[in-house]
């Protein structure tokens, strides 16, 4: 067992292998050993910390990812399992955290499931559908509009 210790203090005691998850959390482990000591995670809060652990429970058993070097093959974001894609039905602050958490903590599967959730939210939607989706202010004025429009006139499908 490890114990992992929130930006707010809480610690969650979970398996190793659950753990070991993160390759960050791996890597400490392998340098400084097991310990008692809580390991500190400065960057995720308790909330976020807890459904992290949640998926790391999960999925503690999936074999290994396919290795660095294949990253090349194209990535879908249609292939979600129906409980991941429930695991990712939360808030809008709650998701970025967790994919922030993700990628701090160095889980690459549960990174991905947040990439491709986020990519199913957004496809089909135009910019100013996805503006509004995440309270992005539109701040170009409408020369800057233009000009963009104009430089990118190749991406315009005709």
């Amino acid at each position: 067992m490890v114990v992992l210790q929130s930006s707010d203090g809480k610690d969650f005691t979970v398996d190793i292998a659950v753990a070991k998850q993160s390759k960050l959390i791996s890597n400490l482990i392998e340098d400084i050993g097991e310990s008692d000591e809580p390991i500190p995670l400065p960057n995720v809060a308790s909330k976020v910390l807890e459904k992290v652990i949640e998926y790391c429970e999960y999925h503690v058993d999936d074999p290994p990812l396919i290795p660095d070097d294949l990253d090349e093959i194209p990535k879908r974001s249609d292939d979600i399992e129906p409980r991941d894609e429930n695991f990712m039905k939360v808030d809008q602050e709650l998701m970025f955290e967790i994919l922030l958490a993700a990628n701090y903590m160095d889980i690459k599967p549960l990174l991905e499931l947040g990439c491709k959730t986020v990519a199913n939210m957004i496809r089909n939607k135009t910019a100013q559908e996805i503006r509004t989706m995440f309270n992005i202010v539109d701040d170009f004025s409408p020369e800057e509009r233009e000009q963009i429009k104009k430089e990118n006139e190749w991406a315009e499908d005709h």
